[in-house]
C-alpha cells in the first residue's frame, strides 16, 4: 500500500517509434497526445455531488471544460458556476487522481434524462430532425448574437491564425483546435482537445472562469461541423462558426434556425457559406 499522489497526466506522452521510409529504418523519440477519461460531478442546493458526465479528453483546462461542458449542455447559466475543484474523496483510486472533477453550481439543477446514467461521451449524439433542432435551441443560456460578424475575407485568414496556435497538434498530430474570435479575425482564446467537443467546451469554459461574456463573433474549428458542436454555439449565443472541414446536413439546418453563419471547406484561397 503507498500513500503517494498520483502524478497529475500531462498533454502529451513519449514514445520509441520506428519510422520506415526508402528503404530505411529511424528509431526516434515521438510523442502521443494524452487521453484519459474525465468523470465530471455536479453539486447544487438539491443534491450532493452527482455524476453527470464521463468523457475522453486531454488532460489540461480540465475546469475549463467542465465549465463550459455544463453552460454549452444548458444545464447552468455561465454566473452559476459557483466552484470548480478536482474531486479530493479518500475512496478513489490512484487512476482517478485528477481525472474526476466536481462543478459546484448556485440554485437547484436537475440534470435531464440523458445525464442521470454514467454515461460516456461520444460523436454519436443520438439526435435527429425538427424535435432535435428545437430541442437544441431551447439549451440556450445567452442572447443570438447581435453584434458584428466577420467578413468572408476575415474568415479565410483565421484556419491559418488558429493553426499557428495548435501547439499540441504541432507536436503530436493528433488533436483538434477550437478558438473564439472577433469580428476583426483576432483569436482571444485558443484550445486543443483529442474531442474536437471537448475543446468547444474548454473555449467556452475559459470565458465562464473568467468571468466575462460568454458569447463572441465567432467559433473557428480545426475540423468538420457537426449537430453537437452548432447546438454549443448556440447554447452561448456565437454569431459565426468557421470550420476547416464541411458541415452535415443537421448542423446546417441548425445553424440557420439559430441565425449562425456557418463556413465550411475554409482554407486561405477559399470559404464557403451554408
Amino acid at each position: 500500500m503507498t500513500t503517494d499522489r498520483a502524478r497529475r497526466p500531462g498533454p502529451s506522452v513519449r514514445t520509441r517509434v520506428v519510422e520506415h521510409g526508402d528503404g530505411q529504418e529511424v528509431r526516434r523519440e515521438d510523442r502521443l497526445i494524452t487521453e484519459e477519461p474525465l468523470e465530471i460531478r455536479v453539486r447544487s442546493g438539491s443534491y450532493g455531488p452527482q455524476r453527470a458526465w464521463v468523457t475522453m479528453r486531454t488532460p489540461g483546462h480540465d475546469f475549463e471544460l467542465a465549465a463550459g461542458w455544463l453552460v454549452n449542455e444548458g444545464l447552468a447559466a455561465p454566473g452559476a458556476i459557483a466552484q470548480v475543484a478536482y474531486c479530493t474523496d479518500l475512496d478513489l483510486a490512484p487512476e482517478e487522481e485528477f481525472n474526476v472533477v466536481t462543478v459546484t453550481v448556485t440554485g437547484a439543477t436537475v440534470l435531464p434524462h440523458r445525464h442521470e446514467a454514467a454515461s460516456a461521451g461520444s460523436s454519436a449524439c443520438g439526435v435527429c430532425g425538427k424535435d432535435s433542432v428545437v430541442e437544441a435551441l431551447a439549451t440556450r443560456t445567452s442572447r443570438p448574437w447581435s453584434g458584428p460578424r466577420p467578413e468572408a475575407s476575415v474568415v479565410r485568414r483565421l484556419p491559418q491564425a488558429l493553426r499557428e496556435r495548435q501547439t499540441l497538434f504541432e507536436r503530436t498530430g493528433g488533436v483538434h483546435a477550437a478558438g473564439l474570435a472577433d469580428a476583426d479575425g483576432t483569436l482571444t482564446v485558443v484550445r486543443e482537445d483529442v474531442g474536437r467537443h471537448n475543446a468547444v467546451d474548454k473555449v467556452v469554459g475559459a470565458r465562464v472562469l473568467a468571468g466575462g461574456p460568454v458569447a463572441a463573433a465567432c467559433l473557428v474549428l480545426s475540423g468538420r461541423v457537426g449537430f453537437e458542436l452548432v447546438q454549443k454555439a448556440a447554447a452561448v449565443g456565437i454569431g459565426s462558426i468557421v470550420a476547416v472541414g464541411a458541415p452535415t446536413s443537421l448542423a446546417a439546418r441548425l445553424a440557420a434556425e439559430a441565425d449562425i453563419d456557418l463556413w465550411g471547406f475554409t482554407s486561405a484561397g477559399r470559404t464557403v457559406r451554408y
